[in-house]
């Protein structure tokens, strides 16, 4: 362990302040969780940054995987850290609130190595493109890829919404885009490369099928369910969905096949016009004959068809009995 020591860290007593302002009983328990390990490992740095920042050379080439771990848990000095976490804080309560804690943290805990492959990737392309090996060798730390990848599901889920970005209303739908270059001219130092492996890990999960992957990984634990979509009768993992049917209909002792049920049990075989002419014909003779039954009998409800005549009497009955209810 490292310490960081030597001069006061205004950007982490202003990360510290901001988080204050808002409470941590209103932190959710995952992003609170993300907080403290950045800043936990911003003051006592498993190794110097040099040794955690992610490269091809260093992640590819050397096959130093860990890399891909720690390299989005540190950050260059205590405004790097400022900046991220109070982008971390605002957008990991909107998130974590509709994706639920577990499917949050799942996502946290892959798109931060994913975004670290993904990096490599790029960088490995344009040193191969532009044939300058200088790309194998920049090296990258910090949590806004990740960010970014979140502002896409933020703006996915959130659809319709206008960003500020430099003073200009961007629709939320291209703000990262607009954000990914801002950032890059306004502080030419910043990766590049990472902040657009965010961006394009953030599209394989919303538009591509990373999402789906992720679901069948998660398969088999009941917790991991789609949070973003109405749960199914069987939505809790693929054993109650293919495993529980199996056992209940072909498994258990004195089974018998069912024959399914029509469903002109319950339509009279009309189509659904039909059904809801007859439902407002019955209504309206309910109204007229005050809700009467014939021959004591129970009629069922929609599909009553009313007598077509009726003698002189009953119908003087008839009236005698709407009468007497009032």
């Amino acid at each position: 362990m490292q310490r960081r020591q030597g001069r006061v860290n205004a950007g982490l007593l202003l990360l510290l302040y901001q988080i204050s302002q808002v409470g941590l009983q209103n932190i959710p328990a995952v992003t609170l969780g993300v907080l403290a390990l950045n800043i936990f490992l911003f003051l006592n740095p498993v190794r110097p940054l040099h040794e955690v920042c992610i490269s091809v050379h260093e992640g590819f080439y050397r096959r130093n995987w860990q890399r891909l771990l720690f390299s989005p848990l540190h950050h260059a000095d205590d405004w790097h850290l400022y900046y991220n976490m109070v982008s971390m804080l605002w957008k990991g309560m909107m998130l974590e609130k509709k994706l639920k804690s577990v499917w949050f943290a799942y996502i946290i805990a892959v798109f931060s190595v994913l975004i670290g492959v993904v990096y490599m990737v790029l960088e490995f392309t344009l040193a191969t493109i532009l044939d300058d090996p200088s790309y194998e060798m920049s090296c990258a730390v910090g949590f806004s890829g990740v960010l970014f990848a979140l502002k896409v599901l933020n703006n996915h889920y959130n659809p319709g919404r206008v960003s500020n970005v430099l003073g200009l209303p961007i629709s939320s739908k291209y703000a990262c885009w607009v954000e990914l270059v801002a950032i890059h001219l306004i502080s030419p130092g910043t990766s590049f490369a990472g902040h657009l492996a965010g961006i394009l890990v953030g599209l394989m999960y919303t538009m591509g099928p990373l999402k789906k992957i992720m679901k069948a990984c998660a398969g088999g634990i009941s917790s991991f369910t789609d949070p973003a979509r109405p749960r199914d009768y069987y939505s809790g993992n693929l054993f109650s969905l293919f495993c529980i049917p199996f056992t209940e209909y072909y498994g258990s002792p004195g089974y018998q096949p069912r024959t399914p049920r029509s469903y002109d049990d319950y339509t009279g075989g009309l189509t659904e016009e039909e059904q809801l002419e007859r439902a407002v014909l019955n209504s309206l003779n309910e109204r007229d004959f005050g809700g009467a039954t014939y021959n004591n009998e129970r009629r069922p409800y929609g599909f009553w068809f009313p007598p077509q005549q009726h003698s002189e009497e009953e119908m003087r009955r008839q009236r005698l009995r709407r009468f007497e209810r009032r």
